[in-house]
């Protein structure tokens, strides 16, 4: 039940149905999702830890607001970790990975699909491309904080998908970071994906600049 509230706060939170800033009571949450406060409760722990609501004492919380330090924050720490990680990764990495990874590829670039579908796969190609040489704390700490970045990043980028060549440019960056790592040259992924993460984290903080300047 905890992980469905969970599920549920967050995907309101991403789709914009519950703006940043914004305040809300537990009890309201529990009435439009059918289950108790204690659930709730749980749950906004889960997504406070996660950077996505603020909560308060007694009975309210209110999503997190934007913000250009926080994005920073978050990009700061993504570079101390991915870089290192995908260059071992990268030797480690088998043919059936490397499919794996090809197979998330298209789905980048496949205009039928929605928003969700296509950021579920922007995650497992991340994870797959790290896993091989990825603890479980080192996964953890991923898993908070590109949550904490998904925010942003769907904020940003979802102004773009107007663009019909959107798909095929989100196909090729991919695609371009899939290359270096098909090399097995540690230093040259570990270089394409610290550019894949610039590029990423300049775009989001154009993105927000609307909203939060």
């Amino acid at each position: 039940m905890v992980e469905q509230v969970t599920k549920e706060i967050r995907r309101s939170i991403l789709a914009g149905d519950l703006r940043p800033g914004q305040e809300f009571s537990l009890r309201e949450i529990a009435g439009r999702l059918g289950v108790s406060i204690i659930p709730v409760r749980e749950a906004l722990r889960h997504l406070e830890g996660q950077g996505l609501v603020v909560t308060a004492r007694g009975k309210s919380a209110a999503v997190a607001p934007l913000s250009h330090d926080d994005l920073r924050a978050i990009y700061r720490l993504r570079r101390q970790i991915e870089p290192e990680l995908v260059g071992r990764a990268c030797l480690l990495l088998t043919d059936r990975d490397h499919d794996r990874l090809a197979g998330h590829l298209a789905v980048f670039g496949d205009v039928s699909l929605g928003l969700d579908e296509i950021y579920e796969a922007h995650h497992e190609f991340h994870l797959d491309l790290l896993r091989p040489a990825a603890t479980d704390w080192d996964l953890r700490t991923l898993g908070m904080l590109w949550h904490a970045a998904e925010r942003y990043v769907r904020l940003a980028f979802g102004g773009r998908d107007s663009d019909p060549d959107e798909p095929r440019r989100r196909e090729a960056a991919h695609a371009d970071l899939l290359a270096a790592v098909a090399q097995r040259d540690a230093g040259r992924a570990a270089h394409a994906l610290l550019v894949h993460l610039d590029t990423n984290e300049r775009i989001a903080q154009q993105g927000i600049a609307a909203v939060v300047d």
